[in-house]
């Protein structure tokens, strides 16, 4: 995220339900959350036959996710710490869930090694902005 949107995003939050949140922390959850959008359309894309099914629906679901989640955090307006924590377990799961999923075919695409390693990192980031809230 730009300083420029950084900066609209702390004018944006000072006088929210979730004061205190680390903005940091948001940023980057915000940008693993893109990161692993984006690789996930990519991961689905590439994949063919009937042996990839699963892995390209899970792919196509945690992009989806992903992006949900980033969106919700960028307006946090209508967000309580209770929504915003269960969104991000929501997205951990679903997250360790394609990691696992497209690990499973990493010895043959290296798109999917790729795909689950994003899920990975996403699902750290979003760990480290529950922490951060629970501090908070």
């Amino acid at each position: 995220m730009d300083n420029m949107t950084m900066q609209m995003m702390e004018m944006h939050t000072k006088d929210m339900p979730m004061m205190g949140m680390d903005m940091a922390m948001m940023q980057e959850c915000i940008e693993a959350c893109s990161a692993c959008e984006q690789a996930c359309t990519m991961c689905s894309d590439s994949m063919m036959g009937e042996s990839m099914m699963m892995c390209r629906s899970m792919c196509m679901n945690m992009a989806d996710m992903a992006n949900t989640m980033m969106r919700a955090m960028m307006r946090p307006a209508g967000m309580t710490s209770q929504t915003m924590t269960a969104m991000l377990s929501a997205t951990m799961m679903m997250a360790s869930a394609c990691a696992d999923e497209c690990m499973k075919h990493s010895d043959m695409s290296d798109e999917c090694k790729m795909c689950a390693e994003v899920c990975r990192q996403t699902m750290m980031a979003c760990k480290k902005m529950m922490d951060s809230m629970s501090m908070a």
